[in-house]
């Protein structure tokens, strides 16, 4: 018998693990936007994205929209 429960596991560890690498990049390199940090975690964007979700959730960050896109720092 197989479940979903592994795998959904498995993503929202990934997920998680994605959320240090965003904290981490923002601590040390300050404010970036959204473009610039998917390129500084190397990790696909639907998973940096999901990462900045749960850190704002967690409220960790400040999202500012631009004319540009958006910009991303810890608070």
């Amino acid at each position: 018998m197989t479940t979903d429960v592994p795998t959904t596991v498995s993503c929202l560890e990934q997920i998680g693990q994605t959320a240090g690498l965003v904290w981490r990049t923002l601590d040390e390199q300050g404010p970036q936007s959204l473009a610039k940090l998917t390129k500084s975690v190397e990790s696909p964007r639907d998973l940096v994205m999901q990462a900045v979700g749960w850190l704002a959730r967690e409220d960790k960050v400040w999202i500012e929209d631009t004319k540009r896109g958006r910009t991303i720092g810890l608070r």
